[in-house]
């Protein structure tokens, strides 16, 4: 007897399938997602394809340019700015969180995946990259121990994915990662957070070059005490225009 995949897992597999193929570029910017061609494409009913797109909106990976055109969204200066913003607000934190609370054990399953990143790197293999530098920031994130940390990154974890891919500096990457793995490993949450502000900033820098092709102005904010201790800093508001 056919075993019958429950609808859930149908949705899930398509979800799944589609989030990976526009994180990976294999559906660009402006590709258009159609429900009758993924149907068949997946062997599946409309249905799961329909949730599965609503999902990806919801996600933030595309969105409806009219009722019934569906495409991948392109990733606006607004879009990069606001994850940037928000990793470095959280991942900032979470490395100091780490330097206190790593065990041996975890620091060594650290090493292993830089190790693998190294390979990955001289191999120039982009999926693989990003698959392990994904990895080793879930794996940073889990040993800051907060749960609820965890919880806020969990619904921006695919486009934060997305946005690092389009990073291609590397070798350079690899060399953020190892400094703030030596960071963490010593213990001492100052030098974390400054080595992951840092980090944060520069592949910031750098998926803006990819992105656009120059810098914006005004996107990477400098070092701040705020900032090293784990705490965004607070903007300057504008000054007020005087009355007429």
């Amino acid at each position: 007897m056919t075993k019958i995949e429950p609808l859930g897992a149908v949705r899930e597999r398509v979800l799944g399938t589609l989030r990976q193929e526009i994180i990976a570029g294999r559906l660009r910017p402006g590709d258009r997602l159609v429900e009758r061609e993924l149907a068949e494409r997946f062997g599946v009913s409309r249905v799961p394809v329909r949730e599965a797109i609503r999902a990806l909106v919801a996600e933030g990976f595309v969105h409806f340019e009219t009722p019934r055109r569906t495409v991948v969204r392109p990733l606006s200066p607004t879009d990069v700015e606001e994850l940037f913003e928000l990793r470095e607000a959280l991942e900032v934190y979470a490395a100091g969180l780490a330097a206190t609370r790593a065990t041996p054990e975890a620091l060594a399953e650290l090493r292993r995946l830089l190790a693998d990143a190294a390979a990955a790197t001289a191999a120039e293999d982009a999926e693989t990259i990003t698959d392990i530098n994904t990895r080793f920031h879930d794996r940073l994130l889990a040993l800051a121990g907060n749960t609820l940390l965890t919880s806020v990154m969990e619904p921006v974890a695919g486009r934060l994915q997305w946005l690092t891919r389009r990073n291609e500096e590397w070798p350079q990457l690899l060399t953020e990662h190892q400094e703030l793995y030596d960071a963490i490993a010593s213990g001492d949450p100052d030098r974390a957070r400054a080595h992951a502000l840092k980090h944060v900033q520069a592949n910031h820098r750098s998926t803006v070059r990819q992105l656009f092709g120059s810098p914006l102005v005004d996107t990477v904010r400098p070092e701040s005490p705020g900032h090293l201790e784990g705490r965004p800093q607070r903007l300057p508001r504008p000054p007020r225009r005087p009355s007429a």
